[in-house]
């Protein structure tokens, strides 16, 4: 007796139509009485070494037609959990080598020095010796960092690599040893390796120990301040996507609202006049710089969405609005917007199941959801995006 897999459930696992879960199965595969998987025309051979170890990566058995079939799963089920259903367009994925930010984890252990991403569920290193994620830049600094850290890390540390303008950003979280030798040497690493600033925080916030130059990072054509440790879209690739689709959403809005703004990656893409709010006051003061610096009609305001979000009155000064929570959503934001008279509502998600709860609060309050555009950035990775079009009639 055999069973075909059918679908790849949201933690990765294969599943057969009565059931049957197996790890590392795709669509089309064979499921044997004894629970072996039998490749079907959706399994591929994984390209990386440390697949499936690495906890980088979860479904790097799916070949890309099952890769994109299982993010519209993941949004269908959500949807269909409170109760939706509405138009989903075909992912855009981001291809291999295109992860512009990463957080990897150091640790000196067995006579030398683990630099890499933890293994799935355990606090275990997995030393990268190749990535099929990064971008080549990002992943030509791991082993110049491994040899630094080796000399100058105390204990265990996170280590936070971003592409900016000018380089790579790097933010050690973690101790690191004093004295003349270890400054020079960290000196000698940026400099050879192209590092724009090089921050260490060892738990009172980051002190810069490199920054020839101040970094920025180009968002709607504007060069923005980059805070150490700053949010960032993964791909350039899935920030245009997204864009475009926010974009697409409210057309040429006289004057738009973008909440949970961060840097302003939306905010400085859209048309007309924008008010932009964030919580994060670092975030917030640079979109504010940035926008002041290119002319923008920007107006930024420093503000707790959750604690104090746009009451309905406030809503309705906009002809849309677009919003970019935290995975959690934005339950209370969105039972304001429910009640307000914006037109369009442009919804970008890091989690399906938080959206389609919002989604059902603003379908209650009259909204239509027009259409779901998924976004693929953390390739092989069971993580999925959207951004989304809600509309009012009348």
């Amino acid at each position: 007796m055999s069973d075909v897999i059918v679908r790849v459930a949201a933690r990765g696992d294969g599943i057969t139509a009565d059931g049957r879960h197996a790890a590392y199965a795709a669509p089309g595969d064979t499921l044997t009485a004894d629970n072996v998987v039998v490749p079907g025309p959706h399994h591929q051979t994984p390209p990386c070494r440390h697949f499936p170890v690495c906890g980088g990566c979860q479904l790097q058995h799916l070949d890309d037609a099952s890769y994109a079939d299982f993010l519209t799963d993941r949004i269908t089920g959500a949807l269909a959990a409170q109760g939706l259903t509405a138009p989903i367009r075909p992912p855009a994925l981001s291809p291999s080598h295109t992860r512009r930010r990463a957080t990897l984890h150091a640790e000196a252990k067995g006579g030398g020095l683990q630099l890499g991403f933890s293994e799935q569920a355990s606090h275990a290193i997995v030393d990268l010796r190749e990535c099929w994620i990064l971008t080549p830049t990002l992943f030509a600094l791991v082993a110049p960092l491994r040899k630094l850290l080796d000399r100058a890390l105390k204990g265990r540390a996170r280590v936070h690599l971003t592409e900016l303008d000018q380089g790579i950003d790097v933010l050690i979280e973690g101790t690191i040893a004093d004295g003349l030798a270890i400054a020079e040497a960290i000196t000698a690493f940026c400099g050879t390796n192209g590092v724009a600033r090089l921050a260490i925080d060892d738990g009172i916030g980051p002190e810069t120990r490199w920054e020839p130059e101040a970094v920025t990072i180009t968002l709607g054509g504007v060069a923005v301040p980059f805070p150490a440790g700053s949010f960032l879209q993964a791909t350039q690739e899935g920030e245009a996507a997204l864009v475009a689709a926010v974009r697409e959403a409210i057309g040429d809005a006289r004057i738009s609202a973008d909440l949970f703004a961060g840097l302003g990656t939306f905010a400085l893409s859209l048309p007309g006049k924008v008010y932009a709010a964030e919580a994060g006051r670092d975030a917030i003061f640079a979109l504010k710089a940035g926008a002041a610096r290119a002319g923008r009609a920007v107006f930024a305001e420093h503000r707790d969405l959750f604690r104090r979000p746009l009451i309905s009155a406030e809503c309705d000064r906009f002809t849309a609005i677009v919003l970019d929570p935290p995975r959690a959503g934005a339950k209370e934001q969105i039972a304001q917007l429910a009640e307000s008279k914006v037109p369009v509502i442009a919804y970008v998600s890091c989690n399906p199941s938080s959206f389609a709860r919002d989604a059902e609060i603003l379908s209650k309050g009259g909204y239509t959801l027009d259409w779901i555009q998924p976004v693929g950035q953390f390739r092989w990775s069971t993580h999925a995006e959207l951004a989304a079009r809600f509309s009012r009639q009348g």
